[in-house]
């Protein structure tokens, strides 16, 4: 009775992880999984916790959560922000943009960046195309996971259209073939073309 007792527990703790960490990425603008899992138990008194839930369940209760809480509102920013990536997607559709991330996914929220995934020669070659522009920008890098344990940094160049900012990870043309882990199960990370993006809008355009 003990040991089962000592499961329910865990149980119930774990599901309050989950829940909590969720609320705090869809209320609090925490945008990294481990991040939210660590504050959460920490908020919960639980900081010295080894059983910290997956990123795949966190993931389903913050959709859970913005379906709840967020309503018509939520649905509202999400197709915002992929209008916003449609229209990125054009401007750089040289380097055959992919959307990636919460816009994606539907997790988005006011906070959140359009990622896209382009591919070059070179990472010069966009960064020559935002020059001639004179779209002012900030470089960075990222570091993705391939395969099982392999991993590479990529550039990253961010600048603001409007409101929104538009954050571009740029790969050479093995990249286009095989997409980095996704950090939500550790599968392929999902991505969507102009095409596919432009549907999932007129989908939520023909529900309204």
């Amino acid at each position: 009775m003990g040991r089962r007792g000592a499961r329910q527990r865990d149980q119930r703790m774990r599901l309050s992880l989950i829940r909590e960490a969720a609320r705090l990425m869809a209320e609090d603008g925490v945008g990294d999984y481990y991040a939210a899992k660590c504050k959460a138990a920490e908020r919960l008194g639980a900081s010295e916790t080894r059983n910290l839930p997956g990123n795949q369940e966190v993931h389903e209760a913050l959709r859970e959560h913005q379906a709840i809480f967020g309503g018509a509102d939520h649905e509202a920013e999400l197709l915002r922000l992929r209008r916003r990536a449609v229209e990125a997607m054009t401007f750089f559709a040289d380097f055959r943009p992919r959307l990636v991330g919460p816009v994606l996914s539907g997790t988005a929220d006011a906070g959140s960046s359009v990622q896209l995934h382009l591919f070059a020669d070179t990472p010069e070659t966009v960064l020559l195309y935002l020059t001639d522009r004179r779209i002012p920008f900030e470089s960075d890098e990222r570091r993705l996971r391939f395969g099982r344990d392999s991993w590479s940094v990529r550039p990253v160049f961010r600048f603001l259209a409007g409101e929104t900012e538009v954050e571009l990870t740029v790969f050479d043309e093995t990249g286009l073939r095989e997409p980095p882990r996704s950090e939500v199960h550790g599968g392929s990370m999902e991505r969507a073309g102009i095409a596919e993006v432009r549907a999932l809008v007129e989908e939520a355009v023909s529900e309204e």
